[in-house]
């Protein structure tokens, strides 16, 4: 099982950075969890945030946020629009659940004309 996840939204915010003091350089990156295995891809309602400074290149974690940031962030969150949680089958998951249906159907039939 294949567990990624996709950058759903990035907004480049104007605070000054913890680590730096600079304030053209943070973004605050939207990531939504996506599963893929043999059997089916998978969009989850799971999603991550994550602040980076590109100037100084560190991650800004909750605990050095200051009140202007958490701000920011709570607005963010409102606004956001994820993709919708989704399951897509793929081709093996029909071939074997066709497959098994079909099996069933068979055997069922032969014990009914067995027994007539």
């Amino acid at each position: 099982m294949a567990t990624s996840f996709i950058t759903i939204k990035e907004v480049p915010i104007s605070n000054n950075c913890p680590e730096c003091f600079n304030n053209t350089g943070l973004k605050i990156i939207y990531k939504q969890k996506f599963v893929e295995t043999k059997y089916y891809k998978s969009i989850t309602d799971t999603i991550t945030q994550d602040i980076i400074c590109d100037n100084c290149h560190t991650t800004i974690y909750p605990v050095r946020w200051t009140e202007d940031i958490e701000r920011v962030v709570a607005y963010q969150k409102k606004v956001l629009s994820p993709k919708t949680a989704s399951t897509y089958l793929k081709k093996r998951t029909w071939v074997i659940a066709a497959s098994t249906i079909l099996t069933i159907l068979i055997i069922v039939s032969l014990l009914i004309y067995l027994q007539l």
